[in-house]
């Protein structure tokens, strides 16, 4: 009986290390709750990388260049001739003016007398603009530079043509000394006339100025 039992303790205690053995132990709660946060975090895949296009830079095309290089160059020849214009109204105005204050009234010369219009090929490359600064219109007139000693800027001049011809275009009217003749003119008076025509009929012809004052 006693064997019995013995056989049926060692059994049982058996029977329980076994089972103890089988059953796996839990993990703490600690670690168990941290294995579970770790699960819920859901990790966000990576930013995709930003590729920049490469910049582009224009070229001009050689016809926008080309365009672009002629409008320069119009420009500075423009320029240059305004300059050069600019300084022969100077030279002229400073070889008037030693003589700008004598007092031409009743003063009389016979002259040789033509006639031009506002042609870059009569004058220069601002054919609208005197030697004095104003602008071309009836009754200007230009005297060569000699002239000018006896008949300075600014003169009030009637002219009489002594062939008679045109003394009906000439006569009664007043005119005014504002611009000068290229330099290699001497005893010479230029009419400003509105038309090319005009000039041309008008000639070259002997006139006599009187100044006013």
């Amino acid at each position: 009986m006693v064997s019995k039992l013995n056989r049926w303790t060692f059994a049982a205690l058996f029977g329980f290390a076994g089972l103890a053995c089988a059953t796996p132990a839990l993990p703490a709660s600690s670690v168990a709750s941290d294995a579970v946060r770790q699960a819920m975090v859901v990790t966000p895949p990576p930013a995709p990388a930003v590729v920049r296009a490469p910049v582009q830079v224009a070229r001009p095309q050689p016809a926008q260049a080309s365009a672009q290089s002629t409008v320069a160059a119009n420009a500075a020849a423009q320029a240059r001739a305004a300059a050069i214009a600019q300084t022969q109204r100077q030279q002229a105005q400073q070889a008037a003016a030693p003589v700008a204050a004598i007092t031409a009234r009743g003063r009389t010369a016979i002259v040789r007398a033509t006639a031009y219009n506002s042609l870059a090929g009569q004058t220069d490359s601002t054919p609208f603009i005197t030697a004095t600064g104003t602008r071309t219109r009836p009754g200007v007139v230009a005297l060569s530079r000699d002239m000018l000693r006896s008949f300075p800027y600014g003169t009030r001049i009637t002219i009489e043509d002594l062939s008679g011809r045109y003394n009906n275009l000439l006569r009664g009217r007043t005119f005014i000394v504002e611009d000068t003749m290229a330099a290699r003119k001497t005893g010479s008076l230029d009419i400003w006339m509105s038309t090319h025509s005009q000039a041309i009929n008008f000639g070259a012809r002997q006139v006599r100025i009187t100044a006013l004052r």
